[in-house]
């Protein structure tokens, strides 16, 4: 996929809407939704339950396609695309961070990280050497071997934050990825998330309910009853000294 122009969205969606069901049971969980994601951003998605949050991330990671509108990557039409074709843009370019980490829970950290890469096809050695990498970025290379029984709940989620990334992918999707942390575990992830999207250039697109999470971000969309509520531009909370350590 060639690079879009420099004055384009990254991503782009125009009118896009998702119904669910038909006739007197259908559901519109997004009514008309647009909105633009520059590359690089760190963007948090807010909202009550039942906003259109979830749905729109969906649509952005190539999981479901929208009942109408456009959806634009790198300024080619998603909407367009067959389920296969869709399926190779999310590998290619999406990494995804979920709130229950979904490690594997007899393989070891390396394992788990390698993962992406076995369904990429690529061989064992450039598998290793590109999953130590991403565990070393994450500061975990020296707990390669541990499976995530023996791993705290912020090395677990660091772990997928390398699987995610052992890729190169130009997107980092986060689904409530500090959900399951405790409030200093969850401040330590915002911190890796927040200098790798510095550091590394990935553009980050987090969900929230957490508004000491979504602070860590530059840009808020604020999601209400299937529309954008508003977009609030803001500067980010700063980073405590050294922390993202290992992340460069």
């Amino acid at each position: 996929m060639p690079d879009r122009p420099a004055d384009q969205a990254l991503i782009s969606l125009r009118g896009v809407t998702k119904v669910y069901g038909e006739g007197a049971t259908a559901f519109s969980a997004l009514k008309g939704i647009d909105l633009d994601i520059q590359r690089g951003d760190f963007v948090a998605v807010m909202g009550p339950s039942g906003s259109g949050k979830s749905t729109t991330m969906n649509i952005l990671g190539c999981l479901d396609v929208p009942s109408a509108g456009s959806f634009t990557f790198m300024g080619h039409p998603v909407e367009a695309l067959d389920r296969d074709q869709r399926a190779l843009l999310r590998r290619k370019y999406f990494g995804f961070v979920f709130q229950g980490f979904n490690l594997l829970a007899r393989t070891s950290a390396l394992e788990n990280v390698e993962l992406p890469l076995l369904y990429r096809g690529d061989g064992k050695e450039e598998r290793r050497a590109a999953a130590m990498a991403a565990l070393d970025k994450v500061g975990l290379a020296e707990w390669w071997d541990h499976t995530p029984a023996e791993l705290s709940g912020g090395q677990q989620q660091r772990v997928a934050i390398a699987r995610a990334i052992v890729t190169a992918p130009q997107v980092l999707l986060a689904d409530e990825p500090t959900g399951n942390l405790d409030s200093e575990r969850s401040i330590e992830i915002m911190e890796f998330l927040a200098t790798l999207n510095r550091e590394s250039g990935i553009t980050v697109l987090m969900v929230t309910h957490e508004p000491e999470m979504a602070a860590f971000a530059r840009t808020i969309v604020h999601f209400k009853d299937g529309l954008v509520d508003r977009i609030e531009q803001r500067r980010p909370v700063p980073a405590r000294a050294g922390a993202g350590a290992g992340m460069a």
